[in-house]
């Protein structure tokens, strides 16, 4: 198995542990979706992996649609996605994705959060190279699916590694091969039961559990904050 397989296995979903925060990110999303590409899931592909997300988190139904009445409310603005870099304690690398009406507000948050937790907020670009940029997708597991045979037939987009879990299959590839493996699995009937993007380091950092806790307590800080939607580090 690969680094994505390994990365998933050592966190297991941890930034989406708490439902409230999860259900936060996804009514952001819903939101974000229905602004770039209108309500209609048919017509859109990004709110259409959306409402999968949902449904795969066990999102209320009420939450969903309070989320898409709020994206259609011209009175409400858009969020903005941002992206911040810098470093925890014992130099591990910190990407923090945002999504934010404020970005004042996020920018005071994110750097409050560096400084009180001892770690440095960096300049655009001063950590984002030392990640690779996926997709992923979790499809539903078909009975007589052969996944070698499957990992050959998504080929042509890039896809590197495919392996099974208890919720399904797992497939990462490439950023920009988003699209074309939604339309390839879409068209395929193959069932998406989730679906969106990770940040994976080249390396990693080997930690001490002390060290590990000093850095604990910097994710744990910014992943608190209501505009922060992941937070991805390179300690192993």
């Amino acid at each position: 198995m690969g680094r994505a397989f390994e990365l998933r296995k050592g966190r297991k979903m941890k930034r989406w542990s708490a439902m409230a925060k999860t259900f936060t990110r996804i009514g952001k999303d819903i939101v974000m979706a229905i602004k770039e590409g209108g309500p209609n899931p048919d017509a859109n592909s990004r709110l259409r992996a959306v409402m999968q997300n949902a449904k795969a988190a066990n999102m209320p139904k009420e939450n969903v649609e309070r989320a898409i009445k709020k994206a259609t409310d011209k009175d409400t603005a858009n969020y903005k996605e941002a992206l911040f870099e810098g470093y925890a304690p014992h130099g591990i690398a910190i990407i923090v994705e945002t999504a934010t009406d404020n970005n004042n507000r996020t920018v005071a948050n994110v750097r409050s959060a560096f400084n009180k937790c001892n770690g440095n907020m960096g300049t655009s670009g001063s950590v984002i190279f030392m990640f690779d940029h996926v997709c992923n997708f979790t499809i539903k597991t078909a009975e007589g699916m052969d996944l070698e045979e499957l990992e050959l037939e998504l080929m042509d987009f890039e896809v590197e590694e495919v392996f099974k879990e208890e919720e399904g299959v797992l497939i990462y590839a490439p950023f920009d091969q988003f699209g074309a493996i939604q339309k390839y699995l879409e068209e395929n009937q193959l069932e998406i039961l989730s679906s969106g993007f990770e940040r994976i380091p080249t390396t990693t950092s080997e930690l001490s559990e002390e060290q590990q806790a000093d850095v604990d307590k910097l994710l744990e800080k910014l992943e608190e904050d209501d505009d922060v939607q992941n937070v991805y580090h390179s300690m192993a």
